[in-house]
């Protein structure tokens, strides 16, 4: 969620802009280059993902949807914050007028929040996929998963876009300047803020903690087996359960890397609510941006991890997506 202090430098708003900061050059390209580059990232990466799952029934599982839906979140936040975010932070200057600085703020706080009750809910599937296998498919239904998507969506949409039109979480105290797109939060919200980043990140340690728990054991117990037997555990219960283990992993590697570029941006908002907006520009938009790139390493992990996202890859980059019967390919096969 972006809480955003006042710091923009706009010169051509003449004396009631804030004072400009000087780039080179050379800067601002190496600047617009890695911005760019997460954008294009971000962008093809999660449509990828948006349309795998979206094409191949073989991927039409009740955790798949819910990574397809947090893809779109990521998707437009690289469409359509991603690109005035960079020219906000590379000219210092917002040039699109009030009425979109508080669509792009709304937009932004929400795709942000949304994207932390994604993985939650993901986290939520895990664990029950994991611990409770046999319950699995009665509790984490398409009703249920259905629920969680629309709470998902909507209580980020109504938090974030309230918010912004209302005013309720600007901070008064702070100075504003002629052609800025920030906001100053107030110690009250910034606490808010911080909260509805730190449960739902509390309940994802807890639960992750609890699945790699339980699946080392379920490890054990399959190898246990196979050791009595004399030969390789093989049953499609046992595969399922690896299957599920692996998906787990993965999932945990997300929460991970979403710890690592997230908590820095929380710590230095709600610190700096504190402190008087202490932070200098330049700080405070690399942090932004460490946000932003989660939304591109979550491809990049799934390309890491799931071999049938390589070969989705192959079959959408090569036009194959396109032939008859495409959807039905087996995407786990060697």
């Amino acid at each position: 969620m972006k809480s955003q202090f006042v710091s923009p430098i706009c010169p051509k708003f003449g004396n009631k802009s804030c004072p400009p900061t000087n780039r080179h050059f050379h800067i601002r390209v190496i600047m617009y280059s890695i911005m760019i580059g997460a954008m294009f990232i971000t962008i093809f990466g999660n449509l990828v993902i948006i349309i795998s799952i979206s094409h191949f029934k073989q991927l039409h599982s009740p955790t798949n949807f819910l990574i397809l839906s947090m893809a779109t979140t990521d998707f437009l936040l690289g469409l359509v914050v991603m690109p005035y975010s960079m020219v906000r932070s590379v000219e210092s200057c917002w040039y699109f007028g009030d009425g979109f600085c508080k669509f792009h703020t709304s937009f932004d706080m929400m795709l942000s929040l949304a994207s932390i009750f994604h993985l939650c809910s993901i986290a939520i599937d895990r664990f029950y996929a994991v611990c409770y296998p046999l319950h699995y498919t009665t509790t984490m239904t398409i009703s249920m998963i259905k629920w969680l998507l629309a709470f998902c969506w909507s209580a980020p949409a109504l938090l974030s876009f309230g918010l912004v039109l209302s005013k309720a979480n600007v901070s008064v105290s702070a100075l504003t300047c002629v052609g800025d797109c920030q906001i100053a939060v107030n110690q009250s919200w910034v606490l808010v803020d911080f909260l509805l980043f730190f449960i739902p990140t509390l309940v994802m340690i807890v639960l992750y903690s609890k699945i790699f728990l339980i699946a080392k054991h379920q490890a054990r117990q399959i190898e246990s087996l196979s050791n009595k037997i004399g030969r390789c555990s093989d049953s499609y219960q046992d595969r399922v359960a690896r299957r599920e283990r692996k998906a787990a992993r993965t999932l945990g590697v997300a929460v991970l890397a979403f710890l690592i570029s997230w908590l820095p941006y929380f710590l230095d908002v709600i610190t700096d609510a504190f402190l008087g907006f202490i932070t200098p520009t330049c700080v405070y938009e690399i942090l932004v941006w460490v946000a932003y790139y989660n939304s591109a390493m979550n491809p990049l992990i799934d390309a890491f991890f799931y071999p049938w996202f390589r070969k989705a890859i192959k079959l959408i980059v090569t036009g194959k997506v396109l032939r008859e019967n495409s959807s039905t390919v087996n995407l786990f096969s060697g």
